[in-house]
């Protein structure tokens, strides 16, 4: 029997759950923890995915298991792949001293300023009187980032001295994102329009997926605090074909032979976030993996069989698979907590009707508590639709997204509207 591990929990890992399920080479699959939607085409146990030694422990106990996909962030930057390799198990992600391009913004923004690959000038500190001090002298709107994992949300764009000073503060002194904050990047403020590029890579052969646009801020016309993401869609409408030249020639390929040059082969997802500036492509940040919910957008257009596509990059044999999309479009609204990305009520029972046909629900922040439906975390459901364009799944999407509630729900009404 050939089973397929996925570890994580979220509306990433539900969409890779659902593309995987769809390959007749996958017998079965696991998922380490899952959540409610995942536990109906997969055997889940509460298992967290930063527990390497009840990770491994499972495996042992399930020979059938073929494959591991690590599909978060935290369990890839603390080497989770390179504990299971060590193992003799087959695993799709980054080792440890790949992961590192995301897990330390101050390690990438070297990496592109040392291979000439075109990203915000910055300057990085971990003396927080240093970083006030140049941070006063500075242009605004300026950028301040955590330099490790902090959820997605360790990026402060500041609009005068004042707010960078509470950023530098809260990240540096109050450890608002615990030690992520010990040193922190402040950057130039690129303006320009923000594409999604998650690339399929082997280390030899580098391969990009279609585009997409996430929706970062909490309300509608970008307002509110920055979170994990409340929505996307598919194609990006700025990413044209001369963008997309020029992003393989002078990032995408550059990026995977300058870490073939520091000797940290990246093998899995890498994801391009990038700015289409008045001078040109730029990259906003590199995440290690599939993004979320971009992977929900992005993932539902696949042709290929997403079992092969790990396989062949796991054995470094990318070249070799023919990846291929459908010429659809696609929209995600994710359906909140009330109070999210701040404090929000767990616990609380979900109700969903009959939906159109063709909606999938990706469940993110979902358990089942004495059989019931229940929230479990701040992003809850993502409600996807595809169509032959933006504007059709979007309003496919919409239609469906009042059929889920709970009480303190929300979502953004302006989602796939981005130009």
């Amino acid at each position: 029997m050939n089973s397929v591990l996925v570890i994580g929990g979220g509306g990433r890992e539900h969409a890779i759950c659902l593309s995987l399920s769809k390959s007749p080479k996958v017998d079965k699959i696991y998922c380490l923890p899952g959540n409610a939607g995942i536990s109906e085409i997969a055997e889940c146990a509460q298992i967290s995915a930063t527990d390497f030694d009840g990770i491994l422990a499972f495996i042992k106990a399930h020979d059938d298991i073929k494959m591991t996909v690590v599909a978060p962030d935290d369990p890839l930057a603390l080497g989770l792949v390179d504990l299971l390799e060590s193992n003799g198990c087959r695993a799709f992600g980054p080792r440890k001293n790949a992961a590192i391009i995301e897990a330390s913004k101050a390690f990438s923004k070297a990496l592109m300023k040392k291979y000439g690959i075109p990203t915000a000038a910055y300057e990085e500190f971990d003396d927080v009187d240093k970083a006030k001090e140049y941070a006063k002298k500075q242009s605004y709107p300026l950028v301040v980032k955590a330099d490790g994992l902090a959820l997605g949300k360790g990026v402060i764009i500041c609009q005068n001295v004042e707010e960078a000073m509470t950023a530098l503060d809260e990240m540096m002194v109050g450890k608002k994102f615990k030690d992520a904050g010990n040193k922190v990047i402040i950057e130039e403020f690129m303006v320009g329009k923000e594409v999604s590029v998650l690339s399929f890579t082997d280390g030899k052969t580098i391969v990009p997926m279609v585009s997409s646009q996430d929706h970062k801020r909490a309300h509608d016309n970008d307002e509110g605090l920055n979170t994990g993401g409340m929505g996307t869609f598919s194609p990006s409408k700025a990413y044209t074909k001369e963008h997309e030249k020029e992003t393989m020639e002078k990032i995408i390929l550059p990026t995977m032979r300058a870490m073939n040059a520091e000797g940290r082969t990246f093998k899995g997802v890498l994801y391009f976030g990038l700015m289409i500036t008045d001078k040109g492509v730029k990259v906003v940040e590199y995440n290690a993996r599939f993004g979320d919910p971009e992977t929900q957008v992005v993932l539902p257009r696949l042709k290929t069989d997403l079992y092969e596509i790990f396989d062949a990059i796991i054995d470094e044999r990318l070249a070799d698979v023919n990846i291929e999309w459908d010429d659809s479009a696609a929209v995600c609204v994710i359906i909140a907590s009330g109070g999210y990305p701040e404090s929000y009520k767990k616990g609380v029972p979900i109700t969903i009707g009959d939906l159109d046909k063709d909606i999938v629900l990706y469940h993110a922040g979902t358990a089942f508590k004495e059989g019931r439906l229940v929230t479990s975390g701040g992003r809850v459901i993502g409600v996807t639709a595809k169509g032959k364009d933006i504007d059709e799944a979007r309003a496919k999407a919409y239609a469906n997204v009042d059929k889920v509630s709970f009480e303190g729900a929300f979502y953004r009404r302006d989602i796939g509207i981005k130009k």
